[in-house]
This record gives structure tokens, sequence and C-alpha cells, in this order.
């Protein structure tokens, strides 16, 4: 049983969760305090993934006062080793009374072992506290680990009367600054930035995100330190691989990997030997020779075998494309390829934009 102050404090642990909204990713955002004869005693959130958890945080900050008191935190404490040790024997450690659960955590590796290992130490256990808010703000990483793909966000731009570009086919910026600012905050949630080749040989993008774009006023300053220094992964649909080695976006800090339709093993392998070691070629071929994104969505969803510096199990991907329709032809009646082909779990709009994408999370 939960009451109102279990709530309370729960919103507090989700509110330090979404400060890792920017740099967490591919890990899911995690908030916690610890509670003691009704006082706030330790607060914590996890950072970035290899990081110390949001547990681990908190009870360093509660130090002895964690002892017998109650903890909040927005999903199940890992109960495994990985990157480091599992939360739920430190909690057991740390002697505290009681843990109050938001949501469980379906990862195959914890799935109801961290709250079991808890109820074995003869620790009270709560759960679903706040269950629908903590699971919204990780919705990619329990559509990651329930259906194997990421969750997909669309993100339409368009003008007043429904044109995505002026009648000659040329894209021009007619956007806001709080357009381009929820762009760059958008991108930056993002574990990976996909673009067709079409935008990349238009417009030679770099598919980074801004800090100074976003109007980040409401984010700490060594998280916007973090984030530049841990860029998404940018992914780019090249069925054909016309993308040259030199274009814009190798140069940037993080990695690529380009997905082609496996159609031309020649280029394919001299592109490669260019592009090693810091980015990639995958083969995912589809129908008309053309890259399946079904598949590249589910290769992301696995991403183990990326290269050092990318980031592992996308949660989040933005599809950052231009819509192309020839001349004459300027509304979303014919949007691009990947728009087409992408799984939309979300819709949203910013009309008088030209220019459409897609955030797949």
């Amino acid at each position: 049983m939960h009451d109102e102050s279990d709530a309370r404090f729960m919103a507090q642990a989700l509110a330090l969760a979404r400060r890792g909204r920017f740099t967490a990713r591919p890990n899911p955002c995690v908030g916690c305090v610890v509670v003691r004869d009704g006082e706030v005693v330790g607060r914590g959130f996890h950072r970035a993934a290899g990081e110390p958890h949001a547990e681990v945080h908190a009870l360093e900050d509660a130090g002895e006062r964690a002892r017998g008191a109650t903890v909040y935190v927005t999903l199940e404490p890992c109960a495994h080793f990985g990157r480091t040790p599992p939360c739920a024997n430190l909690l057991v450690e740390r002697g505290v009374r009681r843990v109050v659960v938001a949501t469980a955590d379906n990862n195959p590796q914890v799935d109801g072992s961290g709250l079991q290992a808890l109820r074995d130490a003869d620790i009270e256990v709560v759960t679903g506290v706040l269950e629908s808010e903590a699971r919204d703000l990780n919705r990619g990483f329990h559509l990651r680990m329930e259906a194997s793909r990421p969750l997909v966000r669309l993100k339409m731009a368009m003008s007043l009367d429904g044109h995505t570009a002026m009648a000659s086919g040329e894209s021009k910026w007619i956007t806001g600054q709080e357009a381009r600012r929820d762009a760059q905050r958008l991108r930056a949630r993002s574990s990976a930035v996909i673009t067709g080749i079409g935008t990349v040989l238009a417009d030679n993008p770099a598919l980074t995100v801004r800090p100074d774009e976003m109007n980040a006023w409401d984010v700490d300053a060594d998280i916007l330190e973090l984030l530049a220094d841990k860029p998404p992964l940018r992914v780019v649909l090249d069925s054909s691989l016309r993308i040259a080695s030199g274009a814009r976006l190798f140069g940037e800090p993080g990695s690529v990997v380009v997905f082609h339709a496996g159609t031309m093993p020649e280029r394919a392998g001299a592109l490669h030997g260019e592009l090693q070691p810091r980015h990639a070629l995958i083969s995912a071929p589809g129908a008309g020779d053309r890259v399946d994104l079904s598949a590249t969505l589910a290769a992301l969803a696995g991403w183990w075998a990326a290269p050092a510096s990318a980031p592992r199990q996308p949660l989040r991907v933005v599809v950052d494309s231009r819509l192309r329709t020839p001349p004459g032809a300027r509304t979303l009646s014919r949007p691009g390829s990947v728009l087409i082909a992408a799984c939309i779990d979300d819709r949203g709009a910013h009309q008088r934009l030209t220019g459409a994408g897609a955030e797949v999370a």
C-alpha cells in the first residue's frame, strides 16, 4: 500500500530522473531520493552510462541517515553486475527499511530480480507509485525491452498551407527560434539521429546537437559539457552507397553508421576501409534494392557491435530528413521514403516550418 506522501516523494525522484534525459542514453533515466522521518536526506540521478546509478548517488548523499530510511526510486534497482555493481545489494548493505519503486525493470537481466532481492532481505517493497509517469519518461527503454525496437516519434514541419518547400522544390527556413530549440532538444534526447542520403547530398549536414540553440536554462552546466562530449550516433540510410568519405558528418565528434542495401560490395569494401575505425557500414537489404528501415531499427535496438565511441542499444533515434518531392508536389501527401517506412508511435507538428523529420525513441 502507498499513500499521498509516497506519491509526493516519488514525484521528486522523477524530477531528478529528468535531469539525465540528455545524457543517460542509452540507459534509462532514473532518479532516487532517500527519506528519513519525513525529510529528504539523500538525492541522486543517473547521469551517464558507466557512471554510478541513481541509488548510489542518493545513498552517498544520505550517508548514515540511510539506515532505516525509505528509498524512492523511479525504476526497479538492478540485481546484476554490469558496468556497475548491483544497486539492490547496496540497498540491503546500507540497511534501508523500505523501498518504493515506480515501475519494474523489464530488462531480462533484471525483470523482478531486484525486487526479489530486497524482499529476501526483509525490506518492505512497494511498487506502482506514479508508474505511468515513470514509464512515459523511459518509453524508448521499455519498448526496446518489450518489442526489440526503438520508439519512433514523428516531428513534422510544414507551412500553414501544408507545403514543405517552395514550388521549385527548394527548401527554405521559415522556422522560429522555438521550433529550432525543440528540434535540438529532440536530438539531444536521442541515442541516434537518422537521415537519408538525399539530405546528406543536398545539405551536407553535421547532424550534431547544438547546445547553444537548446535554450538550456533548465539543464545543468555539467550536463551540457557531457552532451558536447557524447553526441548521438549519426545514421545514414544510403541504399547505393553514394555517400563520400569527405562528407561533413564524418568529421564531427562521435560515430556515423551507414546502412546500405548490400548491392555494391566493392564500393562497400572501399568505403569501409576509409571510414574505420570510428565509423561503420551495415548491410540491411530490403525490397527493390533499398534499405529496410524496419531491419535498421531492429539492428539499432540490439546495438552491440558498434564502434567503441558509439552508444549501445539506442532507445531514441531522430530521423531528421527533408521531405523530398518533385517540383510542384510540395505537400505532405507525398512524404520521403524514410517517413513512409517508419514505424510511428507519436506524432507532433510545427506549422510555419518547411521540411520534416521523425524522432525514433
